[in-house]
């Protein structure tokens, strides 16, 4: 009988109840903040972190989930009769966990040769960030508990990803200017003229759609954007941050431009809000795919 893992890391942004409950693994990335080492997800709540955050003398940093981690990982489910273990990791292009991955998976093959097929190990590059590969590990692990294979949950995963789409606003340029989401010279003008750029990702590339002049067109504007190529019907996510009525505004339009509510309302953590800053607002749709 298979026995399967699911696996993913903490910018997942998947809630704490959640991982409990549905029995996913979600590793931490370290964070340093002046010089102190903290561990996302296990060290402190998300508010505390916005504070954190906020009052930093400089941008903290996040290290990659090393392939030892990742084999310590493997070897603990291996040991512990599992059949199947599935990962789901932040974006490639924004970190190198998923190749430590890779370098791992093989470690541990080389290691066990005999493994293989009695222990297979699927890793899957989301090439997105936050609840856009949080959520589908959630229902992966609702499909598993009702009997899906590895094989079907794996296609599943990979379908959500290959059309899930994220959209988000920062009210401030701090974080983005520092972390390259936008460049230097736009976060300054930006900031001097008040315009906010609306940013998503393609093939996992930040890209900056456009500017919108004010903090109060924000929201119209992600929820216009969604709306454009949204598959009618599918679920929709939320990002929230330290901005509760920014975020609760974000749920009224959405749900009256939608016409039902979001799946959720998902919380950034510190890896997330380290590079888009803790005052944000964002939405995850499903797409309808260009045909090539």
């Amino acid at each position: 009988m298979a026995k399967i893992k699911l696996v993913t890391d903490s910018a997942c942004d998947i809630p704490r109840d959640k991982e409990a409950a549905l029995g996913i693994r979600i590793l931490s990335f370290p964070i340093t903040v002046n010089g102190k080492g903290y561990m996302e997800r296990e060290d402190f709540q998300e508010e505390e972190f916005y504070d954190l955050l906020k009052n930093s003398e400089e941008i903290p940093t996040t290290a990659q989930i090393t392939s030892f981690r990742f084999e310590e990982v493997f070897e603990e489910y291996y040991g512990e009769g599992y059949t199947d273990l599935i990962y789901v990791s932040i974006n490639s292009k924004g970190s190198s966990t998923f190749n430590n991955s890779q370098i791992a998976r093989d470690a541990f093959y080389e290691k066990h040769p005999d493994a293989k097929g009695k222990f297979n190990i699927y890793l899957i590059d989301s090439r997105t960030y936050t609840a856009a590969y949080g959520y589908p590990v959630m229902e992966a692990a609702v499909k598993a508990s009702k009997g899906a294979s590895a094989k079907e949950l794996v296609a599943y995963i990979e379908d959500w990803l290959s059309s899930a789409k994220v959209y988000f606003a920062p009210y401030t340029l701090r974080f983005v200017k520092k972390s390259g989401r936008v460049s230097a010279a736009a976060a300054f003008v930006g900031e001097l003229v008040g315009l906010r750029p609306l940013i998503t990702f393609e093939d996992g590339d930040s890209v900056v759609l456009e500017k919108v002049r004010g903090d109060n067109k924000i929201v119209p504007a992600l929820v216009n954007r969604a709306a454009k190529k949204m598959i009618p019907q599918t679920p929709y996510l939320i990002l929230a941050a330290a901005l509760p009525d920014r975020c609760a505004e974000l749920v009224k339009e959405a749900e009256k431009k939608f016409g039902y509510k979001p799946v959720g309302v998902f919380q950034i953590g510190a890896a997330i809000a380290i590079n888009a800053g803790p005052e944000l607002v964002g939405i995850v749709v499903k797409e309808k795919r260009e045909e090539a």
